[in-house]
């Protein structure tokens, strides 16, 4: 790595590291296929669409990131 990238990477150091914690928490119960892991990311999503403001500050997440999960194609992880 060049000495620009040792920057970003230590600036965004935080960042990255709370973006990780998130998807370990949000990850899909194991042992599921193809079919039932997009089922339940679907399904977690019209769920996060639906929480109010208290249940977002509960686990942790602004409107903004619930909105952009939440408005993802289940395909997408």
């Amino acid at each position: 790595m060049n000495g620009l990238s040792d920057v970003r990477l230590t600036l965004r150091s935080r960042e990255l590291l709370a973006e990780h914690e998130a998807r370990q928490i949000v990850s899909a119960p194991a042992g599921l296929g193809r079919w039932g892991l997009f089922w339940h990311r679907a399904r977690s999503r019209r769920v996060l669409l639906n929480l109010d403001a208290q249940q977002l500050r509960d686990v942790g997440l602004s409107r903004e990131m619930a909105q952009r999960e939440g408005c993802k194609p289940f395909w997408r992880s």
